[in-house]
């Protein structure tokens, strides 16, 4: 299996930019949201997978076997979990609960070796994604940079496991290759399909992407402070184009300032103000593209 995935968290990819990926050979992702699912229950299995978080799965009062339920009545191709404490509850019901039995393949992000290996020994999850501290979006701050991660896992699960996916700064051709020739069974992308005309992203957060330089992405909780997105399990921060909220950030503003300001730049889309996810490879974008021209 060589193949790609494109990885979205909220809702800046919906629907449209998940059957492009798909269309274009690799299997697209959602983030959860009920209102995106109106299909129709007949069809074959979808071509494109949901994901979830962990934590928010977990939270009090959240009712996770519901919400996991909306993906399995419609015949998505895959669920992806991530930053969990109990994820393996979560693989239990889908298990349990998928009307075909092994028809919707469970994907589990890890950050290290050890999660790894519980997601093959004990979880016996259908695919894991190493994500690598070049990742953009949330990802742990801890992680190792992706060669070395994948690597490692790669030399300590069974050599007949599940298949590894490499994530985490991963833009172009040429990364895609290096991956695979290390052992990788395909990639995820996500900052890559961010910039094309699919994606739920502002013309502004596009050029801003394109015209970022190599090293202007930073891990940061800056934009979870400023839009009131907290609760991210401990050593989670997220990485994206450096701007003045950060810079706020670091310097001690308030966080009702932070907010306020934040606000304000929704409503302008001042990418001075707002969060534009990107991975480290940032750099390496100079063009819009479809997200299905290969």
């Amino acid at each position: 299996m060589a193949g790609a995935s494109g990885a979205c968290e909220y809702h800046f990819c919906e629907g449209q930019l998940a059957a492009q990926v798909s269309r274009g050979g690799g299997l697209g992702f959602i983030a959860y949201a009920r209102t995106l699912l109106q299909i129709d229950p007949n069809e074959p299995s979808l071509p494109i997978g949901i994901g979830y978080l962990g934590w928010q799965l977990e939270k009090a009062g959240t009712p996770a076997h519901d919400l996991l339920s909306v993906a399995l009545n419609n015949n998505v191709r895959a669920v992806w979990l991530a930053f969990g404490a109990h994820l393996e509850k979560w693989i239990d019901f889908i298990r349990k609960s998928e009307p075909n039995p092994g028809a919707t393949k469970i994907v589990v992000q890890v950050n290290s070796v050890q999660e790894a290996l519980s997601a093959v020994n004990d979880w016996k999850v259908d695919v894991v994604v190493a994500q690598g501290i070049e990742a953009g979006g949330h990802g742990s701050g801890s992680a190792p940079p992706l060669l070395t991660l994948l690597s490692e896992i790669l030399s300590s699960i069974p050599r007949d496991g599940p298949p590894v996916l490499g994530a985490g700064g991963v833009v172009n051709g040429a990364q895609v290759a290096s991956l695979l020739a290390l052992g990788a069974s395909g990639v995820v992308l996500g900052t890559r399909f961010l910039v094309s005309p699919e994606s739920l992203y502002s013309n502004s957060q596009r050029e801003a992407l394109i015209a970022a330089p190599t090293g202007s992405s930073i891990r940061t909780m800056a934009f979870d402070q400023a839009r009131n997105t907290l609760g991210w399990p401990l050593g989670v921060d997220g990485r994206g184009l450096r701007n003045r909220t950060v810079d706020d950030f670091e310097s001690g503003t308030g966080t009702e300032e932070l907010r306020r300001k934040y606000a304000e730049g929704v409503k302008t889309d001042d990418i001075d103000r707002i969060v534009t996810w990107a991975g480290a490879s940032v750099g390496l974008l100079h063009a819009i593209h479809p997200a299905k021209v290969r």
